[in-house]
């Protein structure tokens, strides 16, 4: 089983972007160097691989969408990205670094965060309290500064510093699960399903708003969301998962405007839903019928 190390200092800044020196991967020309990159990732449970040669990356600026039906192993290609469930076969890495298999608490430190779907504030503490826990590497002077810096981002929170995470309406809450992730500065952001369980209006400005609004400040952003066309919207590269495997990548404008892309989401592979269409890669040539 693939694993690594965490060697940086405690206390050590994580890595901004312009110091992570990955590579393009093969069908990436025009985007940026990845920041993270998983290169035939397989994970699963126990010795049942859920994904299995799922190769994708999001480098700066980039909000990078997978999206699938249901079952097609979303989350659990997440979990092992962030180290909540182990790497079977592949690598992933983070600029020229071998993270696989690193657990979490190790990849925050390194500039790496993470928003789960569900689970991602402290239901009992205010706002001011769970940023306070996000940041809990900083220093009590650096701490403060941050806190700011966050809530000047999200200013809706600056007015509800003093108010519990109970309290709060599921916009709210997500706004201040991806704040509380945003105290140590992660040069990526990982998002699974930010839109769950909230209303279409809600969902559109969590993307547009917030997600987006990362990415263009430098972030690299990769997005799981059952919500396809609404993440393709914000979305500049998409990854089309199904049945564990990558069907389709290319530019997100791309991929919404083909006309198979419905059928993915029935749960049908492009092979089947659309005889001679391309797979995997956008620019590729049809596949004889």
């Amino acid at each position: 089983m693939p694993t690594s190390s965490d060697s940086r200092p405690a206390g050590d800044p994580p890595p901004r972007p312009d110091s992570l020196t990955g590579q393009p991967l093969p069908g990436d020309a025009g985007r940026p160097p990845p920041v993270l990159r998983l290169q035939e990732v397989a994970a699963g449970y126990g010795a049942a691989a859920i994904v299995s040669g799922v190769s994708i990356s999001a480098g700066p600026g980039e909000v990078v969408s997978v999206i699938g039906p249901n079952g097609a192993g979303k989350s659990t290609l997440l979990k092992a990205v962030t180290g909540r469930l182990p790497v079977m076969t592949g690598t992933v890495t983070f600029g020229s670094r071998d993270i696989t298999n690193m657990r979490g608490h190790r990849l925050a430190r390194m500039g790496l965060g993470f928003v789960p779907q569900t689970k991602d504030v402290f239901d009992t503490l205010t706002v001011t309290e769970n940023l306070e826990m996000g940041g809990y590497l900083l220093t009590k002077p650096q701490l403060t500064a941050r806190i700011e810096a966050v809530l000047s981002t999200f200013p809706a929170l600056a007015e509800m510093r003093s108010r519990t995470a109970s309290k709060l309406s599921g916009g709210e809450r997500k706004m201040l699960a991806i704040a509380r992730v945003l105290m140590l500065e992660p040069a990526v952001l990982v998002l699974d399903e930010p839109t769950s369980n909230l209303s279409p209006d809600l969902s559109r400005a969590v993307l547009r708003d917030q997600v987006r609004r990362l990415a263009d400040s430098g972030t690299a952003v990769l997005l799981v969301e059952q919500k396809a066309f609404e993440a393709l919207g914000v979305s500049d590269w998409a990854y089309i998962l199904v049945a564990g495997r990558i069907e389709i990548a290319g530019p997100a404008s791309e991929i919404v405007a083909r006309p198979d892309i419905r059928q993915v989401f029935l749960g049908q592979s492009v092979q089947d839903a659309t005889p001679g269409s391309p797979a995997h890669d956008l620019n590729s040539s049809p596949r004889p019928s």
